[in-house]
């Protein structure tokens, strides 16, 4: 065996890890975000036993939400990614098509993909565990509204990046979802937050989401401020999340870098 080899082959993927930020946060935010999203659950149910007493399926149905939140994301995300990964990219912007039409079309794609995942996991909750998230009422529309919107406008903005950026981006795309879970108060209120992340976390429509969710499942009541507040911060994002991505788009081909991207 040669150390000398061995140790050449070392830095080889020492030198890939240290010189692409990516990588550096792809290794540090996993559990960085696995212990500070568990601390907060833990610490909310040591000091509130009783909080889901009277509400069975609260955790199980903000948990639907979530997966219906990450599937639209990553959904969109793996779409504009295949098209990397197939090196079919050059081919589908240099295509008789406008970006906003094929932005569109990954969009409702997206969507189909989220739903395919979703239904079955919506009609195995009530048989095995006795509950239907369908308890939302009417409102469950507007919930799935919200987080089909906000979900969009994070894969838009992966996007972006990737195209800003390129294939280095690529861990961003699975960490999104994972690295805004603390601040989007899934499974706990807001207060079990320190003041700081609360901040953080008025700024996005999850918390006023999910928010609501436990309002209308454990108090019965609506409050559509919530649901107002969610709406107008997705509006916000998604044009900020579409405006960046036709300037990465018009950076890269300026730079002619988007033909290298699926390379």
């Amino acid at each position: 065996m040669s150390i000398i080899k061995m140790y050449g082959l070392f830095l080889r993927h020492f030198y890939l890890i240290t010189r692409s930020f990516p990588r550096i946060l792809d290794l540090i935010y996993w559990p960085s975000i696995q212990i500070t999203l568990w601390g907060f659950i833990s610490n909310f149910f040591a000091s509130h036993t009783t909080y889901y007493n009277n509400a069975v399926g609260v955790i199980l149905t903000c948990a639907i939400l979530y997966d219906f939140l990450f599937r639209t994301s990553i959904g969109f995300n793996m779409l504009f990614l295949e098209e990397i990964w197939s090196r079919n990219f050059t081919n589908l912007f240099i295509a008789p098509m406008k970006i906003s039409e094929i932005l569109t079309s990954l969009i409702f794609t997206a969507l189909v993909r989220a739903l395919i995942g979703l239904i079955p996991a919506v009609l195995l909750t009530s048989p095995l565990f006795g509950i239907s998230i369908l308890e939302l009422g009417i409102y469950l529309f507007f919930l799935f509204l919200s987080l089909y919107i906000f979900g969009i406008t994070l894969g838009i903005l992966v996007s972006a990046g990737l195209l800003r950026f390129g294939p280095s981006f690529e861990n961003i795309a699975w960490s999104t979802m994972f690295l805004l879970a603390p601040f989007g108060c899934i499974y706990y209120p807001i207060e079990i937050l320190p003041e700081i992340f609360q901040k953080i976390a008025y700024m996005l429509p999850l918390v006023y989401i999910f928010e609501e969710a436990r309002n209308i499942l454990i108090n019965n009541t609506v409050d559509i401020s919530n649901l107002i507040q969610a709406f107008m911060l997705n509006i916000i994002y998604i044009i900020i999340s579409i405006t960046l991505f036709f300037y990465s788009f018009n950076k890269a081909r300026d730079k002619g870098t988007l033909i290298n991207i699926g390379e």
